[in-house]
């Protein structure tokens, strides 16, 4: 992430270098850069003889100090542990400028439980900034200190290098779009641990019927499995996810001890650079239980959506099109809600939690919010 934030901010015209404490980390560096704006380029958002040009103006040191002498914004993108960022921001805080703007990029801790390890004058200056791997779509948080201009450079500063701000009201864990995308993957986990679907039927359901290029799996592979079974082990507001906690790191744990963490390593769930879900006759394949599994994933989604909306963390259009832009799908959750009809839904919904797949715990805001909104 911290690679594909400093590519980002390269090309839109930024100063920026990259600080690793690891050498080996930073030895990887240039490879890592290549392989993003690679993928940048095939999507046809940058010329290939722009990344290039862009790699080669990028520094890297292992001298924190250097790295921040003359920072005007810093991203911190250290891997998911509350007490390794809580440390990494107090050492940013000492360090930078009086101006400098520190930021997380953490997918799954609140804001405010980093924001008391800086100095009162540093908080107002501290965020959230949150970019999502290979989409536009960037999640601005504040914490209880931050000043509302810190929030208009920020938003101003996604603007510029040509990405989709995404204010939230307040926060909360996994801010809209990864709320949403957790449920979905953890589902597709579940789904493939219990044996009712393999890895390929699971994302042969998604990506047709989300008409999307890459489904669950696909994505997990991408994130890197470690990522995904580090944030795992984070709280969760949810009662169904601790429930089902143990079996989705059952899933992951062979996987992690044969280092086969996805793309980065060159297997995971599928193997790379040219994995089985990009083929062209991928999706050709007929699987007799195709609705059954997207059903199940499309209201892990609906749900989570409208928890967010509840909340009040973001409005309903917002959260829309936060998850059509970021996941290129034609349809958000609430779209496909209204698609469905409430009473369709609940019926659905009801024989799901009969099923053991949701509980009425998680899922009597949206049994409310449908009945209230809907019905």
């Amino acid at each position: 992430m911290g690679c594909a934030n400093a590519i980002t901010a390269g090309l839109a015209g930024y100063k920026v270098i990259i600080f690793d404490i690891s050498t080996i980390s930073l030895d990887s560096v240039p490879l890592r850069l290549k392989e993003i704006g690679n993928f940048l380029a095939m999507q046809g958002l940058v010329l290939q003889s722009e990344v290039e040009n862009v790699i080669s103006k990028i520094k890297t040191t292992n001298d924190l100090v250097l790295a921040t002498a003359h920072a005007d914004l810093v991203s911190e993108s250290v891997f998911e542990n509350l007490d390794v960022k809580r440390e990494v921001h107090k050492q940013l805080d000492r360090l930078c400028l009086p101006h400098t703007i520190i930021t997380t990029n953490t997918s799954s801790f609140l804001v405010s439980e980093i924001d008391d390890v800086v100095s009162n004058d540093r908080g107002r200056l501290f965020a959230a900034l949150h970019s999502h791997l290979g989409s536009v779509l960037v999640d601005i948080v504040g914490g209880p200190r931050t000043l509302l201009s810190t929030i208009d450079i920020l938003e101003r500063y996604v603007l510029s290098i040509n990405a989709l701000p995404l204010v939230l009201k307040k926060e909360t864990r996994g801010y809209v779009l990864n709320a949403m995308l957790g449920p979905v993957l953890a589902t597709s986990m579940l789904l493939c641990q219990s044996g009712n679907a393999t890895v390929a039927e699971i994302d042969r359901a998604w990506m047709s019927q989300q008409v999307v290029k890459i489904g669950p799996f696909g994505l997990i592979d991408l994130f890197g499995l470690n990522v995904v079974y580090e944030s795992s082990q984070n709280p969760r507001p949810l009662s169904d996810y601790e429930i089902n906690k143990a079996k989705i790191m059952a899933l992951l744990k062979p996987y992690i001890e044969l280092d086969e963490l996805g793309a980065k390593k060159g297997k995971g769930f599928y193997s790379y650079p040219n994995p089985d879900y990009a083929q062209p006759d991928f999706l050709s394949v007929e699987d007799d239980i195709k609705e059954y599994n997207y059903s199940l994933l499309r209201s892990a989604l609906i749900n989570a959506a409208v928890i967010l909306a509840v909340n009040d963390v973001a409005s309903p259009d917002i959260i829309d099109n936060a998850w059509k832009v970021a996941m290129t799908s034609p349809s958000g959750p609430f779209e496909l809600l209204n698609g469905l009809g409430g009473e369709t839904y609940l019926k659905l919904l009801n024989e799901q939690i009969s099923q053991g797949w949701f509980n009425n715990e998680t899922t009597l805001m949206v049994k409310t919010y449908i009945n209230n909104s809907m019905i």
